[in-house]
């Protein structure tokens, strides 16, 4: 077989892969390219594929034209549900007659996101429950996916792997060990072990932190973590403001079991906090849905902030922004574009940490100078990543015992590492492969 890297080795985003079987091939993730999407949303907000190509924001599939692959595309899969593994589908998989097959609440979102883009897919959406199996359809011949539980910061994470006529590939990206989830179940430690005994003829494996020697923490820990800024610090007729990925349903939970405990109305501010809650609300993956009021929409928006700015103690806000993002509900209150004031020591907590982009960091160091002269409270990096760290990846390639290994997720500074790791644990040479976005491997 042949890995085709297209997107996700040389930079931590716009992740996408290709597996050429011969007469089939299948592509797992389909993502972008954050930062120059924040880029171009602080001058325009329409997106076109043409446009993302030329700033570099979706994976340069075209590969795929010049090696006469494109028509032999029978199935695209996302592992999850974030932007950086989906994101770039809905202006990229027209191009390929293939079946999308996720699982549900990942499926949600892609269609919420077709439905903000206001576009149309030819492509059949397929909705695969997590620990089961579908047949991907070739010319010749039937290939089983398995969608096998793992835990990540959003809902419905899975690893996936494919059986073929050379053995099986196991996508792994993104992932961590979560043996106490907040929701959903931990994982499936039982069906990885199942597929090691069959033989993972190559591994493509999330490597953010392999470098990183640790091992990640539970979401057990960031609910701990807000529980003691919420619950333990004096916020009485304080404003408290919280901002933390949209996509992390978990962490979400956490934030709004402890506002109930304060006793406050919680309200969530921003388009992609609605977005992604409502599709959580479709597939019964959000049990916070009824303790929440939701907002998007400016009129009502700017009517709601005004009322909590007056009443700020009877509330807890949940608002987007914690990169600092321009247009973002808190990068517009810090910057006086909405009817709320920030007083003396309210607490803004960021439950979150700083996606290490040139970009975000200019953004966030602007945002938190703006917050600090308004005199509030700032409670930073209440927060567990959603990666595995290098001791939890030793323990995986362990449990795996693939042939091959691929390191995937990030340039050569994240990938490196993982090499290095496996060389720790007895690998050879010809069996790592250090990928470069658009250079085949060979297996």
């Amino acid at each position: 077989m042949r890995i085709i890297p297209i997107g996700g080795f040389n930079e931590v985003g716009k992740n996408m892969t290709a597996v050429d079987l011969g007469d089939d091939v299948i592509i797992f993730d389909c993502g972008l390219y954050l930062p120059p999407i924040v880029e171009l949303e602080e001058t325009e907000r329409a997106y076109t594929e043409k446009k993302l190509r030329v700033i570099g924001a979706v994976p340069d599939d075209l590969i795929l034209d010049r090696l006469g692959l494109r028509k032999k595309v029978r199935a695209i899969i996302p592992s999850h549900a974030h932007l950086d593994h989906i994101g770039a589908l809905p202006f990229l998989a027209q191009r390929y007659n293939a079946e999308i097959i996720s699982t549900p609440y990942t499926i949600q979102v892609l269609k919420t996101l077709l439905e903000d883009e206001r576009i149309s897919l030819p492509n059949r959406l397929i909705s695969v429950h997590l620990n089961s199996s579908y047949l991907i359809k070739g010319k010749n011949r039937k290939y089983k996916i398995d969608f096998i539980n793992i835990t990540h910061s959003t809902p419905q994470t899975s690893l996936l792997a494919l059986h073929t006529p050379a053995g099986i590939v196991l996508y792994s990206n993104d992932f961590k060990f979560d043996n106490n989830p907040i929701l959903g179940q931990k994982p499936n430690y039982e069906k990885i072990k199942e597929i090691a005994k069959q033989g993972v003829k190559v591994l493509i494996c999330d490597s953010l932190y392999a470098g990183d020697e640790r091992k990640t923490a539970s979401e057990k820990v960031a609910r701990a973590l807000l529980e003691e800024v919420l619950l333990t610090t004096n916020n009485q007729g304080k404003g408290v403001i919280v901002s933390t990925f949209s996509s992390h349903i978990a962490r979400l939970k956490s934030i709004v079991d402890f506002g109930k405990r304060l006793d406050r109305k919680i309200v969530f501010l921003g388009r992609s906090l609605n977005k992604y809650v409502i599709a959580a609300s479709k597939v019964n993956q959000c049990p916070f849905r009824n303790d929440i009021e939701l907002v998007s929409y400016r009129k009502h928006l700017e009517k709601r902030i005004k009322k909590i700015n007056d009443k700020r103690a009877d509330y807890l806000i949940v608002c987007t922004g914690h990169q600092g993002e321009p247009g973002s509900i808190l990068e517009r209150m810090s910057r006086n574009k909405l009817p709320f004031q920030f007083k003396h020591e309210d607490h803004v907590i960021f439950s979150s940490s700083i996606i290490p982009a040139k970009t975000n960091i200019e953004n966030r160091e602007k945002l938190d100078l703006r917050l600090k002269k308004s005199g509030v409270r700032i409670f930073n990096n209440i927060h567990v990543s959603g990666h595995a760290g290098r001791e939890d990846l030793r323990d995986f390639i362990n449990m795996v015992n693939p042939e091959h290994v691929i390191p995937a997720h990030g340039g050569h500074d994240k990938t490196l590492p993982m090499i290095e790791l496996c060389e720790e644990l007895g690998y050879k040479n010809k069996y790592l492969h250090l990928a470069t976005n658009a250079h085949p491997i060979m297996i």
